[in-house]
């Protein structure tokens, strides 16, 4: 919504869509009779024909050096040609036809804009609404190999060994050393025994390991543009002048 004032930075600059498509030029700029508020623009759309087309100024903002409507620069072009009478004013018909043209409700626009003898306006503001979707943040998998280790561990082990034993002969063993002849040849063989370590492995279930999930609360900030109105008052000089 543009004011009263903004009026001389329209007058003669570019028209452009929502989509930056250039429709022309604001030539005039229509105000209701009761509020003075703008309703319309009409906009010339091309310098052979000099054809003014006629758009909706409620919901246009100025944006630097130019005017941008919310509608679509064909939707402009095929607007309803309308005759302005002498004083510069639409008449009822012809406003209601536009209305009814850009889809704008004709009873609604006449309580925005005080023809029902409302003297207060409406102001709005845009309010950002966040919500959260879900989406694939990513992939986790368990994979198992196996490995090769060393390792070494440090185990008792025994052996036997020739202990070459010499005893005296006495009565207890006389009986003993004169069994056999007396001059001879003989052998006798001792069986030596050692332990030496034996290696085997053996698989031993030790653990088991799973993926699951879990949520975890965190916060982030989301920044956006809202829209508000603002309405701004045109006082006679005499009031802005009184002390209150």
């Amino acid at each position: 919504m543009i004011t009263q004032a903004q009026i001389p930075a329209v007058l003669d600059h570019p028209v452009y869509d929502a989509s930056g498509n250039k429709i022309g030029e604001a030539k005039h700029v229509f105000v209701d009779d009761e509020t003075g508020r703008p309703d319309w623009v009409s906009v010339k759309t091309g310098f052979l024909t000099g054809a003014e087309c006629f758009v909706p100024i409620h919901e246009a903002t100025v944006v630097e050096d130019h005017l941008e409507v919310p509608y679509p620069k064909g939707k402009v072009k095929d607007a309803p040609s309308v005759d302005v009478d002498a004083g510069g004013h639409l008449s009822a018909a012809e406003e209601r036809r536009l209305y009814e043209y850009y889809g704008i409700g004709w009873e609604g626009t006449q309580e925005q804009g005080g023809r029902s003898g409302d003297d207060a306006m409406t102001r709005s503001e845009e309010h950002m609404h966040v919500g959260v979707e879900q989406r694939e943040a990513g992939k986790a998998r368990l994979r198992k190999y196996v490995v090769t280790e060393e390792v070494q561990q440090t185990i008792p082990v025994r052996h036997e060994e020739v202990v070459l034993e010499r005893e005296p002969v006495t009565d207890a063993n006389r009986d003993a050393a004169l069994s056999g002849p007396e001059i001879s040849e003989a052998e006798h063989e001792v069986t030596l025994h050692a332990e030496e370590p034996v290696v085997e492995t053996r698989a031993t279930p030790v653990e088991r390991v799973r993926l699951s999930t879990e949520e975890v609360a965190d916060e982030e900030t989301v920044r956006g543009q809202v829209r508000k109105e603002r309405i701004e008052a045109d006082l006679p000089d005499e009031e802005r002048g009184t002390d209150r």
